[in-house]
């Protein structure tokens, strides 16, 4: 059994440091996680425990979150660079292929690799996740200028909006997460993810990695995406989770992993 401590690879193209944590044995699953968090939340809604016995699992800390850098250019939050800090962790760890679990922007993000990168994936799992361009989503995933008020009034304050707007008070560790972040770099994330440009629909009709698609049913953003998406891409499979909504899906490990872990026993 493996449990490293925290560990960090680099970027080649802009020298970024990526932090990553190893645990358990087995085939290699990368977990990366959505905005605004950090691969704590895989170990704090169970998947560590469910998956470490049958898998080595490589936790990242996306650029802007968790121990990795957090720089404040927007430019430095482009798609191939998110995407590229997880090659370079791979590359790190000589690893030359894994498979590959993201939620949200980490969905996004294993959507870019599979279309960049389609020879280090094993298989691709895509939860909440969108191929679309992003302008405006922040508005609608959190409430209307949420990127303004993070600027100005800081964390605490986008915090105390969101909640106001929720059908479901913030859950003690996604409070925790959202709070250990810099708040300056998280808006520049935010505001480079809404000028890019998305995934066309014949590059997603090219995808030959086997791919799994989850989203809450709740999920008013993303469930019209994933569908979407599900449909475009070969042989594709999709599972909607009754009753969960975008923040509260990848908490739901139990109902996520029941669609995960066939699949991947299946690949």
């Amino acid at each position: 059994m493996q449990t490293g401590r925290v560990q960090h690879a680099t970027n080649p193209v802009d020298g970024v440091r990526i932090a990553y944590r190893t645990v358990g044995d087995g085939e290699p699953l990368v977990l990366v996680h959505g905005t605004a968090l950090s691969h704590a939340i895989w170990r704090g809604f169970g998947y560590v425990a469910a998956l470490r016995d049958r898998y080595r699992l490589i936790l990242v800390d996306l650029r802007g979150h968790g121990r990795s850098d957090k720089p404040h250019d927007e430019d430095a939050y482009a798609m191939d660079l998110l995407s590229g800090d997880v090659l370079a962790v791979l590359d790190h760890l000589e690893l030359p292929s894994a498979h590959v679990l993201g939620y949200s922007l980490g969905g996004r993000v294993a959507l870019a690799l599979a279309v960049g990168a389609p020879e280090r994936l094993e298989s691709l799992i895509v939860g909440g996740g969108s191929s679309l361009p992003q302008a405006g989503a922040f508005d609608r995933l959190f409430f209307p200028g949420c990127i303004d008020v993070l600027e100005r009034d800081g964390m605490e304050a986008f915090l105390g909006q969101w909640n106001a707007r929720r059908a479901w008070p913030i859950d003690a560790g996604t409070r925790a997460a959202f709070l250990a972040n810099d708040a300056e770099a998280l808006a520049a994330y935010m505001r480079r993810s809404g000028v890019e440009p998305g995934v066309d629909d014949d590059v997603l009709r090219r995808i030959a990695v086997p791919t799994l698609l989850f989203v809450g049913s709740e999920d008013a953003e993303r469930i019209g995406d994933t569908r979407r998406v599900a449909a475009l891409i070969p042989d594709a499979s999709l599972t909607i989770l009754p009753g969960f909504d975008h923040s509260t899906a990848v908490a739901a490990s139990t109902e996520v992993l029941a669609a995960v872990e066939p699949f991947l026993a299946a690949v």
